[in-house]
Parts: C-alpha cells; structure tokens; sequence
C-alpha cells in the first residue's frame, strides 16, 4: 500500500489492526494513519470501514464517509475512547465508513473557560479546526487508495468537537485564511452536531454562503454548551437553537432536534439518537430532499440520573 501521508509506523499499525475481524477479537479500527506533525504531537485517525455485508447504498446513493471529533472540553479526550465504540459500530453496520481523528487539546491544563476567558477558547476552537482540516486533506489525498469519495464527507462531533466541526462549517462559508489549506471549492456533504456551538467575533452570526445540510442534536436545559446563545459585546457563542433560528431566517436547509428538559448528556448519545442520524443521512445529504425538520422531542431512551454519571465515568474516568 502507497499513500502520499503514510509514515512506516502507520503502515505497520494498519497491518497488525486489520485483521481484527478475521480473527474474531472485539470491534476495532480497520486501519490507523498519522495525518500531520505538529510541533508537540503526531496526530493519528482511526478508520473503521463499513461492516461486512451491510450495504454502503441508500436507493442509488453512495452513503458518505464520516469523520468524527471526539468530546472533552478541549481538556480531555482520546480518539478511541472505548464509549464511542458502540456507536461507530452501530455506524459500521449500517454500512458508513467511521474516521475519528485526534485534535490538539488547546484547553488542557485550563482550570476555568468561559466567555471572560474568550481569547483561550478562540484559540482552543481554531486549532481543532485546523487538525479537522489537516485529516480532511489526508483523506482527500490519499482517496483513490483508501476508497474515499472526496465529495462525500461528513463530518460529526460531540461536545468539542460538535464545536469543532460546527465552527469548521462556520469558517468555509465565510473562506476564512484558515480554510485555504483545502481544495478551491470544497465543501463537506453535511454535519452532524451533537451539543455543539459557533463562536462568532463579528457581532452576529452570519454566512457568506449557504451552509451544507447540518443536524443538530442538543439538550434545551444545557449548562455546558449553550442551547441559547452568549453574547458579550461583539463576541458571540451561539447554540444549536440559535444556529436554527438564524438558519430559518435565511431559508437555509436544517435539522434540529431538541430533547426537552435535557442536559450536556445528548453530547454522549450518539448511539442512543441513531435513528435521527440515519434519517439525516438518507434524506438530506444522500437524496439532497432538502428537508427542514424541527423538532422538541421528549426521548426516554437519552440517558438520565444514574445513567448520565455512569457515561461520564466511561468517557472521561471520574464524574
């Protein structure tokens, strides 16, 4: 295997992983490749590739690639965090392509963030989205060998990195400098945010360019990620309800399901609201229906009491 990105020791990891199923050991990775240096870290994906006999067609369609950005606070949090595993199985077997990524933890160390401290979280959101966009070309590079359409990406996060990748989105509709590392024209298929946000300097929230189809999962009672909105002079933090009301303003093409009376806990659920996912994926970003859906639903399957500390310790190890 020859891949323009491909160090020696991501190719040795990809041998030794991808036999996992044939040797019958518990879900993992189909291949791991190291996407950029940094100068204090390598950053490494994980792919996943769609399960054995499921089928990687909607009615025609080719179902998309999706990259995935784990959650932390920008403090903590890993790529193959064993939590997530259920989930980007789930996605397997209905015949999705996973790729989580690593980021730079910009916030790690930090002992409080808020909007006072605007200036570390800018910063903290920028680089992620820089290192979502260094894998976005690895990927792209190196498509024709790992069997990627380029034109059929998503991308998706928890928490962070629901930030991350709404703000990615946020960044290409208004061609920031940040975004010139990616090929003239590129856009992502969709984006799937679970509890995400968009900070804003620019007074309000606007797009220069209709947005892709984004699906936007998030708590109404959230005190971690904004449900609303925060804003403070100039600066703005603008959560999924604000995102959707802008959406709607502008007649662009959106989904959001809010969980009523829910908190940060919709973040981990991504297994728990696979349906809404699939739906998302089939309708608006393979048959381009162009469906708008807004929806406050009451879902007993989201974790909750006991079941919310219990996801807590399995994905960060304490509460």
């Amino acid at each position: 295997m020859n891949l323009k990105s491909l160090s020696l020791a991501a190719l040795l990891a990809f041998a030794a992983i991808s036999g996992i199923d044939t040797y019958g050991r518990e879900f993992g990775p189909d291949g791991t490749f190291q996407f950029a240096q940094r100068d204090t870290c390598e950053l490494f994906l994980d792919i996943y590739e769609p399960a054995a006999g499921s089928s990687t067609t909607w009615k025609g369609h080719e179902k998309p690639t999706i990259i995935f950005m784990f959650g932390g606070g920008f403090i903590s949090g890993e790529r193959d965090t064993p939590y997530y595993r259920k989930w980007f199985e789930a996605m397997t077997k209905n015949g999705y392509r996973v790729v989580s990524i690593d980021y730079r933890l910009g916030l790690k160390g930090a002992k409080k963030v808020g909007i006072a401290q605007v200036n570390l979280l800018d910063k903290a959101i920028h680089i992620a989205v820089e290192d979502l966009f260094s894998a976005t070309v690895f990927l792209i590079d190196n498509a024709e060998t790992l069997g990627i359409n380029p034109d059929n990406i998503v991308i998706s996060g928890s928490s962070a990195g629901a930030i991350s990748v709404l703000q990615a989105e946020y960044e290409l509709c208004n061609s920031t400098p940040c975004t010139e590392v990616l090929p003239e024209g590129f856009r992502y298929a969709g984006i799937i945010s679970f509890s995400g946000a968009i900070l804003s300097r620019e007074w309000n929230l606007d797009f220069d360019m209709e947005p892709s189809p984004v699906l936007l999962l998030h708590g109404t009672e959230d005190n971690l990620v904004t449900y609303k909105q925060i804003k403070f002079f100039n600066i703005g933090f603008y959560g999924s309800s604000k995102i959707a009301e802008r959406f709607a303003a502008k007649g662009y093409e959106y989904n959001i399901i809010r969980f009523m009376d829910h908190g940060h806990e919709v973040a981990g659920s991504m297994y728990e609201t696979l349906r809404y996912q699939l739906c998302f994926l089939q309708e608006n970003v393979m048959e381009r229906t162009g469906r708008t859906v807004d929806a406050l639903i009451d879902d007993p399957a989201i974790p909750s009491g006991e079941g919310v500390s219990q996801s807590r310790k399995e994905l960060y190890g304490g509460e």
